[in-house]
């Protein structure tokens, strides 16, 4: 049996989406691992320590081990952690030198773990496949007011160099890992992540928008962290220039407990454009409730600046809900304009309110999107992704052969 060691330094497969620095990529971390472990594949995900309460190790499915690894303070800011990788990185060869386990393979997800999976591939002489979910000259392009360090672009380019094999999500990541990155075609493997299908499937708006204590205002909804990337300013703006928009909700999930800036900016944004009552903040919700507000939603809004794949949308798709999104990163590949949704080229809050109030104009387009979304995502589980992934892994199976660090 194969065994593999997946690096995910920062997103835990066990947070809770929707945190601050806590997204899409701990749902693809945590699937994608415990569908490898179902075709065989044994894997140790390794993790940094995040609570004292963190048992060493946790089994997350079969075949699966989740490996917590104390390496700075538990509470970190994201941008301190890069000073604690080499810590990282000695807990992770500790283990294995305990465990006196043999990996096939390394996975990165992120630039924090492709720079501790460099070092080692290096040091057990195995193949390294990375997956970088975001990259920094993408973002930096994204124009939102967010920089980007030279250190992290510096590491992303080596690990572009280093890697044997770098999987994205879709066909306009790997152009633009070709273009900015120089990164040879025949290096790059798109496989599309995945999406829970049997949690994240159609249901009764009516007993959704019950449980959730909604009434029958139109309701759109915005999931993901308060982060300016993904774009809330320009969907609150929307809302207030719509028309009529005192019968419209939207729901936002996401966001810290307590204090949160960027939360208290938004909310202090809807005050000022006097749309407080049509906006609800409902802060962060666990991933497997998320079905609910997605079926309770006449629309799914995902307004942001870059996505490198966009789970959100997919989630939504998969639930029968419509989505309007910016056209941009793996948007454009996730929503068929006019058909599972509609993509706003500019992040412009009147193209976005145009196209809102087109749909929630029409019930019928509504619910003729939907069907289409749900059949797009169908083609779209985790265990198909599994199954890609895995082929990839078999072409570099035995490329170098393993030797134990000593």
């Amino acid at each position: 049996m194969r065994r593999i060691a997946v690096v995910s330094v920062h997103g835990c497969p066990l947070a809770q989406v929707g945190e601050k620095d806590t997204g899409g990529m701990s749902v693809y971390v945590n699937q994608l691992a415990r569908h490898l472990g179902m075709l065989g594949i044994k894997v140790d995900l390794f993790t940094r320590a995040h609570s004292p309460k963190d048992p060493a190790i946790i089994k997350l499915g079969r075949n699966v081990r989740v490996v917590h690894i104390k390496a700075g303070p538990f509470k970190a800011p994201k941008d301190s952690i890069p000073q604690y990788l080499g810590m990282f990185l000695d807990g992770v060869i500790r283990f294995q030198k305990s465990e006196a386990c043999n990996y096939d393979l390394l996975h990165s997800h992120y630039w924090f773990s492709g720079s501790v999976a460099l070092e080692l591939a290096l040091a057990w002489r195995i193949p390294h496949v990375a997956t970088f979910h975001t990259l920094a000259e993408i973002k930096r392009r994204a124009r939102i007011g967010e920089q980007e360090s030279d250190n992290r672009i510096s590491v992303e380019h080596s690990i572009a160099a280093s890697a044997d094999s770098i999987i994205v999500s879709t066909e306009h990541e790997k152009q633009s890992l070709r273009r900015l990155y120089h990164v040879p075609e025949n290096k790059v493997v798109v496989v599309a992540p995945g999406v829970d299908l049997e949690n994240f499937c159609p249901g009764s708006q009516t007993h959704a928008r019950a449980k959730l204590g909604l009434n029958g205002d139109r309701t759109l909804l915005f999931v993901g962290r308060m982060d300016p990337i993904k774009g809330l300013e320009v969907l609150l703006h929307a809302i207030a220039s719509m028309d009529k928009p005192s019968n419209i909700k939207l729901l936002v999930v996401g966001g810290n407990d307590g204090q949160d800036f960027q939360q208290e900016h938004y909310k202090e944004l809807s005050r000022t454009l006097l749309i407080t009552d049509q906006v609800k903040f409902l802060g962060r919700a666990e991933h497997r409730d998320l079905p609910v507000y997605y079926q309770a939603a006449d629309i799914t809004v995902v307004p942001s600046y870059y996505e490198s794949f966009g789970l959100v949308a997919l989630e939504a798709m998969a639930c029968g809900t419509p989505v309007v999104a910016a056209r941009v990163g793996g948007l454009q590949t996730m929503v068929k304009d006019s058909h599972t949704g509609y993509l706003v080229p500019w992040h412009c809050p009147d193209a976005f309110a145009d196209r809102l109030e087109i749909l929630l104009a029409n019930e019928g387009l509504r619910k003729s999107m939907g069907k289409e979304a749900r059949v797009a995502a169908q083609e779209m589980g985790w265990a198909k992704t599994a199954k890609w992934v895995s082929l990839s892994y078999q072409s570099l199976w035995g490329k170098v052969d393993f030797v134990a660090k000593n």
